[in-house]
């Protein structure tokens, strides 16, 4: 059982912010009269994993006490982090989990988060102890997506290594532009072990991450070995707007 796999090893942390950018509030929307981060509660549930190494980590009391009716592990955090990793790493110290302990970061904006890539991902990452961070791609077969700067592309090199992660369309077959054999989506799920949470959390931000606008460039540029699995599912779209919000509300409420 996949239960004896992660127990006590494996940990999940949700980052469920108040202040998003673009849809102040969203954690606490509802579907099926349930927040969103409730609705991803249950997806890692449905993953296998005990509500006990599940953690929402949150800056907002609104959505703590919420959390806390509903008997969802919470842990109130600062206000004052520049990325949902610092946050994470934060609730892994204040919990006293060993350095050797494994967390997921499971965005708290998708309730449609797919419980097998969270499964796939945790056993790969207790397999695959070469790789400071794991996280997951799934093939690209439109060239619409290829070209598109908002997918990013995970350059993939042999045995499950990341080489590079970009927006631009690559890696580029220069004899069959159309090709996209090669070609790969990053999902948005990490995987970390606390002490490569902790090493991450002290570089500063490197001229390639704020580059490309992508967090794990920091971790490459400063030699940390990221390795991905492969997944085949489905990739749920998470709440980024509110036209999000009303189309999964409405396919989640239908089902």
């Amino acid at each position: 059982m996949i239960k004896e796999h992660i127990l006590n090893t494996v940990k999940i942390v949700i980052p469920a912010r108040y202040g998003s950018s673009r849809l102040i509030g969203k954690p606490l929307l509802e579907i099926n009269d349930k927040p969103i981060f409730w609705h991803v509660f249950q997806r890692c549930l449905e993953a296998g994993f005990d509500s006990r190494d599940i953690m929402l980590a949150t800056d907002d009391t609104r959505i703590f006490e919420k959390a806390s009716d509903l008997n969802i592990p919470v842990v109130m955090t600062s206000c004052e982090h520049d990325s949902g990793t610092d946050r994470i790493f934060e609730v892994a110290t204040s919990q006293g989990w060993n350095k050797q302990d494994i967390v997921i970061n499971i965005q708290g904006d998708e309730p449609l988060v797919d419980p097998e890539l969270i499964r796939q991902l945790s056993l790969f990452t207790r397999k695959h102890t070469e790789f400071e961070i794991t996280t997951a791609v799934v093939p690209i077969v439109h060239s619409d997506d290829f070209n598109n700067p908002n997918v990013v592309k995970a350059v993939m090199g042999l045995n499950h290594r990341a080489l590079y992660f970009t927006r631009s369309n690559s890696p580029y077959n220069r004899e069959l532009p159309s090709d996209l054999s090669l070609a790969f989506r990053h999902v948005g799920i990490y995987a970390y072990t606390v002490g490569a949470l902790d090493a991450f959390c002290s570089f500063e931000e490197a001229p390639l991450e704020a580059y490309e606008k992508l967090e794990q460039l920091r971790a490459l540029s400063n030699g940390m070995a990221i390795g991905a699995c492969y997944f085949e599912g489905e990739l749920a779209h998470g709440v980024d707007t509110w036209d999000d919000y009303l189309t999964i509300k409405n396919r989640m409420e239908k089902a």
